[in-house]
This record gives C-alpha cells, sequence and structure tokens, in this order.
C-alpha cells in the first residue's frame, strides 16, 4: 500500500535530534508513543518496504494503522526518556503494553529521621520526611550509585530499622560490603551521621571530586595495562555521572528566595561584567512540533524571580522544518522590534537557550535593530554552561555549580522549557479537536473554517447548540444537527 503524501512529506522534513514519536490512526487516536535518539533514523525506519514486510506481526499491525503521526523534538535522550513515559500515562496508547502497569521512574530515599539511615530505589515520592533524589531514567544508574555509596561510605545494607548486635551475630556485611557496623558500635551514631550526610551531598551533585578521583584510577588502571579494571571504572563513572547530573533536568525546580536571587544577579553582574544588575533578564526557548513548524517561549525574571505577567508566547512564521537559530532570529527580532515601536525599556539581560549558534542568531537580529549594545548570553544544555561574547567565541563561562547566579539562570530556562512545552500541548489538543470537523461529511475547508472563525474556538463549538451552529452562514439546521451528533459520538 503506498504511503500517504502527508506521511511521505512529514518523512521528509524530520529532524536528526532527539525526541518522542506519536503515531496516529485514522480517527486521530493515538495509538503508539515511542523515543528515539534521532527522530529522522527511527520513524523513516516503520516506513521502509522492508521493515512492513518483515517485522513482527505486532509491528506490522502497528505500522499499517498509522494515518499520521507527531513528533517533540528534545533536548536529550534521556530527556526523550521520561516524556515518552509522560505521554504514554497520559494517553494509554493501544500499542505500549510494555508501559501500560503505570511503572514509575525511579528514585533513591534516604530516611535521615532513622537513627541509621539507609539508601534504598523507590517509586513514589512520599511526604514522610525522607530525603528523595532524582527520578532517574535509568534504574540502572540509580542501582550503581547506591551499591557505590554503600562501600564508599560503609552504609549498611541490612532492613531493620534499628539494627543491634543480634543483627549483626547474622551480618557479614561488615567484612564482604565494607559496612561500617554502627550496630556493634565500630562507629559513633554521629560519625555514621556523616557518612550518610556525605553520600547525599553527592546525589545533590555536591561532592564531584569523587568521580574525579574515580577518573584518575580508571588513567592509573589503563596506563598499567590494566584494561579490565579501567573499563569497569569507565562503566561505574558514566553511571554515577548520570545519577548525578540527569537529576537537575527532571525533578521540579524547587523556588528561589528573594535574597538568594539578589545574590545570584550580583553574581552574573561580576561575572558577564554587566555594568548594573540585571534586575530584568528575557529568556527565549524553541521548541520544533512535528518538524515542520516551531513555536518559542519567552519568560521573564525580574529581580531574579519568574515573573508571569511578561511572558509572551510566539508561532514561527518564517521558518520552516527545525530550524532553531533561524527561528531564535525571528523571535528575538519580533520582540525587541515590538519593544522600540512602542518605546517600552529593554530588558537588562536577554538569554537564549542553546549554544554559539543560537546566541549568534540572536545578536545579530539586535544589532540590526540597533541593540547590539544590549547583554545576550546563551546556555548551553550539556554543562550548563554560559556562551558569550558570540564574535571573538572566547569560551564558555563556567559558574560554580551550586552558585545563586547558576540557579538564576538555570531556572529561568527550564520555566521557558516548561512554558513552550505547555503551549506545544495546548497546540496539540486544538489539532486533535479540529481533526474531528475534518471526518464529518459535509465539512470542507471553508466551513471548517467558517465554524472557527465563528465561535473562536474549539472549545465554544464543543459546546454550543445545533441552533448556534445553524446561525453560522451556509451551514443550516441540517448539516448543524449532524455536526452536533458527530462531535458528540466523538
Amino acid at each position: 500500500m503506498p504511503l500517504p503524501e502527508k506521511i511521505k512529506d512529514k518523512l521528509k522534513q524530520l529532524p536528526d535530534a532527539p525526541g518522542c514519536y506519536l503515531m496516529r490512526d485514522r480517527d486521530g487516536r493515538i495509538i503508539y508513543v515511542g523515543k528515539a535518539a534521532s527522530l529522522r533514523k527511527r520513524v523513516q525506519s516503520y516506513f521502509r518496504e522492508h521493515t512492513r514486510r518483515t517485522a513482527p506481526p505486532k509491528i506490522r499491525s502497528l505500522i499499517h494503522s498509522i494515518a499520521d503521526f507527531d513528533i517533540v523534538v528534545l533536548n536529550s535522550e534521556a530527556e526523550a526518556i521520561l516524556t515518552e513515559g509522560r505521554l504514554i500515562k497520559e494517553y494509554r496508547p493501544h500499542y505500549n503494553t510494555l508501559w501500560k502497569d503505570d511503572k514509575r521512574f525511579v528514585m533513591i530515599r534516604c530516611d535521615v529521621q532513622h537513627p541509621f539511615p539507609v539508601l534504598a530505589k523507590c517509586r513514589i515520592r512520599k511526604n514522610d520526611g525522607a530525603l528523595y533524589f532524582g527520578p532517574y531514567s535509568s534504574g540502572m544508574a540509580a542501582k550503581v550509585a547506591i551499591e557505590f555509596l554503600e562501600r564508599r561510605f560503609g552504609l549498611r545494607r541490612c532492613r531493620p530499622q534499628v539494627p543491634d548486635a543480634e543483627t549483626h551475630r547474622h551480618c557479614s556485611n561488615d567484612i564482604i560490603a565494607d559496612c561500617s557496623a554502627p550496630c556493634v558500635g565500630k562507629v559513633s551514631p554521629e560519625e555514621y551521621r556523616h557518612r550518610v550526610d556525605e553520600a547525599c551531598a553527592f546525589l545533590r551533585g555536591e561532592r564531584m571530586e569523587l568521580l574525579k578521583e574515580i577518573r584518575t584510577e580508571m588513567e592509573r588502571m589503563a596506563g598499567e595495562l590494566r584494561f579490565e579494571e579501567a573499563g569497569a571504572l569507565r562503566d561505574l563513572l558514566m553511571y554515577l555521572h548520570n545519577a548525578v547530573r540527569e537529576k537537575a533536568r527532571v525533578r521540579k525546580t524547587p523556588k528561589m528566595r528573594q535574597d538568594e536571587a539578589r545574590l545570584g544577579l550580583k553574581e552574573l553582574q561580576r561575572a558577564l561584567r554587566l555594568p548594573a544588575e540585571p534586575r530584568v533578564i528575557e529568556c527565549f526557548d524553541i521548541s520544533n512540533i512535528s518538524g515542520t513548524s516551531s513555536v518559542a517561549s519567552m519568560v521573564c525574571a525580574v529581580d531574579g524571580v519568574p515573573y508571569p505577567g511578561r511572558y509572551r508566547r510566539f508561532r514561527i512564521k518564517t521558518v520552516e522544518g527545525a530550524d532553531d537559530p533561524r527561528s531564535m532570529a525571528e523571535v528575538v527580532r519580533r520582540r525587541y522590534a515590538r519593544l522600540l515601536a512602542e518605546g517600552k525599556p529593554m530588558p537588562d539581560l536577554v538569554m537564549v537557550d542553546g549554544g554559539i549558534t543560537q546566541l549568534r542568531a540572536a545578536k545579530a537580529e539586535l544589532g540590526l535593530l540597533g541593540l547590539g549594545n544590549l547583554p545576550v548570553v546563551g546556555l548551553a544544555k550539556r554543562y550548563e554552561e554560559i556562551v558569550w561574547d558570540a564574535e571573538a567565541n572566547s569560551g564558555n563561562l563556567v559558574l560554580p555549580e551550586r552558585s545563586a547566579g547558576l540557579g538564576v539562570v538555570t531556572r529561568l530556562r527550564d520555566e521557558a522549557h516548561r512554558f513552550a512545552i505547555a503551549y506545544h500541548r495546548e497546540l496539540r489538543r486544538q489539532r486533535i479537536m479540529e481533526s474531528r470537523l475534518d471526518e464529518i461529511p459535509g465539512i470542507g475547508t471553508a466551513r471548517k473554517e467558517a465554524l472557527l472563525r465563528h465561535f473562536g474556538s474549539m472549545a465554544r463549538l464543543l459546546r454550543a447548540t445545533a441552533g448556534e451552529i445553524a446561525a453560522v452562514p451556509g451551514m443550516g439546521m441540517k448539516l448543524a444537527e449532524q455536526i452536533r451528533r458527530e462531535l458528540e459520538k466523538r
């Protein structure tokens, strides 16, 4: 069976970027959600003739049911894994049988209220006073992190809440698993508590020197031609790096206190050599929808704290496909050309989510507007580095990991990303609802546009009576009643 032209066109415009894809049937229902390191390679693989002939029955059944698809472009493969899980839980697609148990992502729990706390994996965060780290897209990363910290800091592995000498009589963890054995007084409760605090600090990303020690040991092993041991340390380093870094992208960002925010602004002023504190910061994020159009979000912080009243969102009008630099140029041009035309004040700092190409695109547009002196920086996704001085490309600025200045910019970047994703979802729901009209006999493009123009949105049309629909020019009562029946049926 030949592919529909709509699918052929979308396949040609798929980006080589990580993200999620949503397969739909002819009724517009989402029947499968998947993730990919490269959306182009993964989605195109479904529609190859060889795949359609030789794939397992389940895959062939899925492929023959696909009438359309959407994609969501994301920043990393790890973020794609997490987004896939959320979408599957939201839509419950027919073919995602592996996720139908409503499985949650792994977290690490430490109940610091107990005399001798332990580290354990869990999947549900409770309001029980314990510390929770994560969630982690890789359960193996969480497992390796727990085992490493237990050995490194001598944390106990036994499960009694308060172990004692009788517990120790049946346990050999102090011999074979490096347990510090607080149950028989080999370390004091205070010393054991310090060990737990250090392990938790590592999970918060505050003890990165431990990773440097492992890397040094790995290089020493390799230099001594002990490649098997060096390979084991390499794998350990990879999992631990994932465990301490990934949480920053996944967990909900806590609110920043006003005093912390002002401290962060002072740090940014010094680090970026600004003439004054950047009291007003505007941050832009570009997000692709289905590879054929893009949206952008702009969020604003005043005195280091998000200010929703000044948030803006944009549909990209002049760029086809996933082209973040050109999209960034368009939205920066539109935003600041309008401020100039309305005589409104400029922000103290402009920030773009992305690296050197997005930054150069933004600076070029500001220069064309006569705003070349307006400070603008980028925030690189991979290592949370501030990209600046785009012309000289003088290198990235790395702020201390727990600094208030880094907290200000990463929170604002995450807020821009959240705002863009929310816009994604709103547009996706709108497209799904509008597609209902396409399936009603007698409704063509002109009548569909007339209905949406008259009612303003699908939500209002869904609430309209047959009489109100019939009042739209070109409808009539008979067609209005049919529209009402079809909408109620769906």
